[in-house]
This record gives structure tokens, C-alpha cells and sequence, in this order.
């Protein structure tokens, strides 16, 4: 059995290694599916969608109308600093694909009930394109 919930984000970041117009600071309105896989209880339930809710809105919170910058990217950390906009600084660049990794890995810290037996993360940053990884609990 899966079940999904969406949830959805906006949030700026740039990738300086980049050659095209993704060097530039930009923003994304980033949705995400977070997709669970296993055996339904004895009610004939997976997992409370509101449960879910909770394990994943605080993360979101966090990223929700703020900037992902590199921890790396000095130069962009002071002139946020300066503007006091909100930021959230990690250890990788800000790619589609290391935002899916850095919310699954996230996810995955929660307690699941043991009857859970798989986390899939799908990432959209635009209605087109995705990046997407599962991992087995």
C-alpha cells in the first residue's frame, strides 16, 4: 500500500557553479510528495495523514520564504546577514536533487510505526522537473 501528501514551499537560492541563468539568484515555488509505503494496521491505515503533517511541516517551515545558500557561498551568507532576510545555510548546493536528499534525510530521523516500510521524496521545482529518491526504514 502507498499513500502521498504535497506539500508546498517558496524559497530562493542560486548555484554559482552553474553556466546558465540558474547562477543568478532565484526562487521556486518547490512542491514535494512524500510518499509512504507498507502494510495498513489493523484499522486499515498506514499512516495518519495528520501525523505526516507533523514530521513534515516543521522542515518546511524552515525553508518556506527563505534562502538556501551553500555554507560555502561566504560572499551571499554576509549580504543576507546584512539584509536580514531569512536563510537557511547547508552543506551542499542547492540543486533539485541535494534538496530532495537533504528532506528524506530529515524524514527519516522521525519515528515511523514499524508497518512503514519505505520513504519516497519527490521534489518539484517547477511544474516540469523533479528529483526523486526512496529509502527502505
Amino acid at each position: 500500500m502507498k499513500i502521498a501528501k504535497e506539500f508546498k514551499w517558496e524559497m530562493g537560492h542560486r548555484l554559482p557553479f552553474h553556466q546558465g541563468k540558474c547562477r543568478n539568484l532565484h526562487g521556486h515555488s518547490y512542491r514535494c510528495i512524500i510518499e509512504l509505503t507498507g502494510k495498513p494496521d489493523k484499522n486499515g491505515m498506514l499512516l495518519d495523514y495528520y501525523e505526516l503533517k507533523k514530521i513534515v511541516d516543521p522542515i518546511i517551515d524552515k525553508m518556506d520564504h527563505s534562502f538556501m545558500v551553500y555554507e560555502m557561498d561566504k560572499e551571499l551568507i554576509e549580504v543576507l546577514d546584512k539584509l536580514g532576510s531569512n536563510k537557511l545555510v547547508v552543506n551542499f548546493e542547492s540543486t533539485a536533487e541535494n534538496i530532495c536528499f537533504y528532506l528524506l534525510s530529515e524524514i527519516k530521523n522521525s519515528s515511523f510505526p514499524v508497518n512503514v516500510e519505505a520513504v519516497k521524496v519527490r521534489v518539484l521545482e517547477t511544474d516540469n522537473t523533479y528529483a526523486e529518491e526512496e529509502i527502505k526504514l
